[in-house]
């Protein structure tokens, strides 16, 4: 597992999406054509189950209430609170109106009528994830949240999954997984509405389906499988540090770990207590994808974590938030070894659903503005008509757009033929 560091950037992360992208693309015209009935028999077929219902009853969601202990609930809770502390503060300003003296300039932002959020259900139950995408949409203002997530062996939504989308403010949720979800939502089915815009995180096939109906329905980003790169040096706890890259490679079988140390004594101990973790727990967990890489100093480490963009990036060495400027490309940053991803992932206030496979070189995390667009408007004087009305004609002309140009030229000089 201990890697040169430069083999790095050969690691094979890009997936080769046309593959996956012809194995959904059946599943997806299925449901455009047959509906509610290509859902469950899609269900019956990658589940092994037949959903009890498609759209949850909400005598089911008060039901799950009763099931789930109060302190799981309190600490749903907990997560919500923060999430939606966090996600309020840095939403953005919703009507930026400037007076520049002879015309006002502003732009507006104005929630999606409606959006799909995907909850992954296949592994493990995810109702963080209900809370991650649920509550900023609400912040937003979406009027129609709609969720779709997997059953389980009994073809009922867990009730955990039940709770968290009811704290979060989901009022619709689907009993469909996998691309058939991604499809229904994107589509519509009988009961399942179309929406506007489908977020949430999946695995290969989810986030294939997501990229072939993106197309006709905008969705959050390509976000799975999961990864983590962790900067360390000799004073980081080991132990630490091996934690977290098995508590990422827990996620999926095609997850990635990637620590980059300047210490090799660090690096041997997190290779063995990887292992030894690993064993003594007797957890699924597919070590080939945990690389180590011992680098000359912490100017190396950030050099190639900007190059890698990783889903999650974790800075474990002295005076870390000093370098904290010089991360540009990551989904989002864990300073400290007292800041885990875990508590990312579920309640710190900060959102999971991030870009992956070198995807943050380009693309944000989920935000209140993932479920918003913006709109620009502006309010002109006469004087600053006439500021720029002679460059907006001779642009026009320019242009051979001759009535651009009258519809100014009217406005400044009425009497003019021309």
């Amino acid at each position: 597992m201990i890697v040169p560091a430069e083999e790095l950037l050969k690691i094979e992360r890009k997936i080769d999406w046309d593959e996956y992208i012809e194995k959904v693309k059946p599943i997806i015209e299925k449901v455009k054509q047959e509906g509610d009935k290509a859902l469950i028999e899609f269900t019956k077929q990658f589940d092994g189950v037949k959903p009890k219902y498609l759209k949850v009853p909400k005598e089911e969601i008060d039901r799950a209430y009763d099931i789930i202990d109060d302190e799981i609930i309190d600490a749903l809770e907990v997560a919500r609170e923060n999430i939606e502390r966090f996600h309020s503060i840095t939403a953005v300003e919703r009507d930026m109106k400037i007076d520049f003296g002879d015309c006002i300039l502003g732009k507006k932002y104005t929630p999606l009528d409606s959006v799909g959020i995907y909850i992954p259900g296949g592994r493990a139950s995810y109702p963080s994830t209900a809370l991650m995408a649920g509550i900023p949409a609400n912040i937003a203002g979406v009027k129609r949240i709609v969720a779709c997530t997997p059953p389980d062996k009994d073809g009922r939504i867990k009730p955990l999954t039940l709770v968290a989308c009811d704290i979060a403010g989901i009022k619709e949720i689907y009993t469909v997984g996998g691309a058939q979800a991604i499809a229904a939502m994107a589509y519509g089915t009988e009961t399942v509405p179309k929406v506007d815009k489908i977020v949430g995180p999946g695995n290969v096939y989810v986030t294939a389906a997501k990229l072939l109906v993106q197309k006709d329905v905008p969705i959050d980003m390509p976000a799975g499988p999961s990864e983590i790169l962790i900067i360390a040096d000799e004073t980081a706890n080991p132990e630490f540090v091996a934690l977290d890259c098995i508590a990422q490679l827990e996620h999926d079988p095609m997850a990635l770990a990637i620590v980059l140390t300047t210490s090799k004594d660090l690096a041997e101990k997190v290779n063995e207590l990887a292992k030894d973790i690993v064993a003594e727990r007797s957890a699924e967990i597919n070590l080939k994808n945990l690389k180590i890489a011992v680098v000359k100093d912490i100017d190396e480490a950030i050099r190639l974590a900007n190059m890698i963009a990783p889903e999650h990036l974790s800075m474990m060495f002295k005076k870390a938030e000093d370098y904290l400027d010089k991360i540009k490309h990551a989904g989002s940053v864990f300073v400290g070894e007292l800041s885990p991803v875990a508590c990312g992932d579920y309640a710190s206030g900060t959102n999971h659903i991030l870009p992956t496979s070198g995807y943050a070189k380009v693309l944000s995390g989920l935000s209140v503005e993932t479920f918003m667009k913006h709109i620009t408007y502006q309010i002109l004087s006469e004087d600053a008509l006439r500021r720029i009305g002679d460059a907006v004609i001779r642009l026009a002309k320019a242009e051979g757009l001759p009535f651009h140009a009258l519809s100014v030229e009217r406005r400044l000089r009425p009497e003019s033929s021309s």
